[in-house]
Parts: C-alpha cells; structure tokens; sequence
C-alpha cells in the first residue's frame, strides 16, 4: 500500500494532528495521527496528500509542500510531507476524524500515535526544526 501524511507546523513549532474516528473497522481507532490517507490508481503522494486535506478538513490550497521522508515497511510506502502553515481550527470543517488539536514535542512524547508517527515527529522536530532554527 502506498500512502500520503503531511506534518503541518504552526508558527509555534506545533504540529496539527488529528484524532481519528472511535470505529473498530480502521486502523488505530481513536488516536492521534497525522493528516493523510492512501494513495488511489493514477495519483501521485502529493496528489493523494491535496485530495485528502480537501476531503478530511475541506483544505482547498495547501500551496508548495516539502517531502520529509518516505517510509517503508513491510506492508506500507509513506510519503511524508512537511508544512510550515498556521490554520485557525475553528475555520477547518473537519469532515472525517473527531477533533484537530495542536501538539508541542512534549505532548506528542506523552502520547500514542497512530502509525508509530511518535518516532516519524521526533525526527522531525531535530532534524527540521531544531536543525532549522525554527524553535
């Protein structure tokens, strides 16, 4: 399976992460995870990432994106992209997940992603943001 997340930083050096529907039938229900989803026939990960911000938060223009990394193991190809773009969550109309919320490293540490993205957001915060400057 090939798939698509974007980690989107607000000025504040937090990421925007998303806690996933409470159903038994998906992956890691109720938990915090990245925006994203999978990749469809015919479309590239950044086309895939565009869709699904449209489709889970009604984003229309996400404008330029850098990849982060891709990962890969055994049963998943993830695409991860990176944004530094500060969004008002009361503006988002949040059309799949239950609830947005920003996260500073030290809450992201405190708690269980989904997709082991703990480990994805570590690596993030040293070698972009701390290795950037950003903090």
């Amino acid at each position: 399976m090939l798939g698509a997340g974007i980690i989107l930083l607000n000025s504040n050096n937090e990421v925007l992460l998303l806690l996933r529907d409470n159903k038994i039938d998906i992956p890691f229900p109720n938990m915090w995870d990245i925006p994203g989803g999978k990749v469809e026939e015919g479309e590239s990960p950044e086309q895939a990432l565009r869709r699904e911000m449209l489709e889970e938060m009604s984003i229309h223009n996400l404008g330029e994106i850098k990849l982060f990394k891709i990962l890969t193991s055994e049963n998943i190809t993830d695409n991860i992209f990176w944004k530094r773009i500060n969004l008002n969550l009361r503006e988002i109309e949040l059309n799949e997940g239950q609830v947005l919320g920003y996260f500073d490293l030290k809450k992201i540490q405190e708690t269980e992603l989904a997709f082991n993205y703990n480990k994805v957001l570590e690596e993030f915060y040293k070698e972009i943001v701390n290795k950037k400057g950003l903090l």
